[in-house]
């Protein structure tokens, strides 16, 4: 099967804003967070009102004020999560990731929680995600027919109640029409992804701030920022922050020589994500 190779510009949303009753706009201040690394300091932007259930999370696990399992002992305590979490994971040119307590990827606060992303105004919905020439979206990252029919048929059949050669002989002509008109959004959806027109407009652009998980609906403390723009991962991660100041440290992060499970050579570690107060 021929692999589509197209390229989609995603538009940066505007944070959004509430006009009161006088006409005025009164926009609601985004926290700070300053996560202090062994490389530098990253200043942070929080989107609160577009991902408010992970930005709380992300908030109290760093500030101390949520309970977790702790990931060795696993009793229960409350303590600030993320201090001297390493960067577990460093891709150069895509993206650093961190919150693991374990140190590999496989570590978590002992909870997951939902995705907060709002399809929509991502554009997901506007786009088709099989041209009848050129194949699946790039997005979809498919590169042979096992995994078309993993990630596209199979998910599709289970939507439309089909478990046997019969019952899909029987909706053939419906099948084409659904694959014909599919976009970006419904694929996903039918994978087990939740969106609402309340969650995160923000696509992964560089400098963002995004949640690292294993599937839909699979957060917890593991978080990435973006080295670059990875439009691929829109609608797949829940983008809650962007960095503000800081961005050479972070750069310098994704410079580090890492090992072949992406690994740094040299520990990165975060000594401390805190709140910062207004001055």
């Amino acid at each position: 099967m021929k692999i589509a190779s197209v390229v989609f510009t995603i538009m940066l949303c505007i944070l959004t804003t509430d006009v009161g009753e006088t006409g005025e706009t009164n926009q609601t201040e985004n926290p700070m967070c300053l996560i202090q690394t062994t490389v530098g300091n990253i200043e942070v932007e929080l989107f609160q009102n577009d991902a408010p259930e992970t930005v709380a999370n992300f908030i109290a696990l760093a500030e101390g004020t949520k309970e977790f399992v702790d990931a060795k002992t696993r009793e229960k305590v409350k303590r600030p999560f993320y201090d001297d979490v390493i960067f577990h994971r460093v891709i150069k040119d895509f993206m650093l990731q961190a919150g693991c307590p374990l140190g590999n990827g496989t570590g978590g606060p002992g909870y997951t929680f939902a995705d907060e992303i709002n399809a929509s105004a991502l554009g997901l919905d506007k786009i088709k995600a099989i041209d009848p020439k050129k194949g699946p979206h790039s997005f979809l990252m498919i590169q042979n027919q096992e995994e078309y029919q993993r990630s596209i048929l199979m998910p599709l059949f289970q939507k439309m109640n089909i478990s046997s050669q019969k019952e899909l002989d029987e909706k053939k002509e419906e099948v084409k029409s659904r694959l014909n008109s599919l976009t970006l959004k419904e694929v996903y959806e039918n994978m087990g992804y939740v969106y609402s027109d309340k969650g995160s407009p923000h696509p992964p652009a560089r400098g963002s701030l995004a949640m690292a998980n294993a599937g839909p609906n699979t957060n917890g403390s593991q978080f990435f920022i973006n080295l670059v723009d990875t439009d691929w991962l829109t609608g797949k991660h829940t983008v809650f922050g962007r960095v503000v100041k800081g961005m050479e440290v972070v750069d310098k992060i994704g410079m580090v020589k890492v090992d072949s499970r992406s690994k740094p050579l040299k520990k990165v570690k975060i000594i401390s994500i805190r709140l910062k107060t207004s001055q």
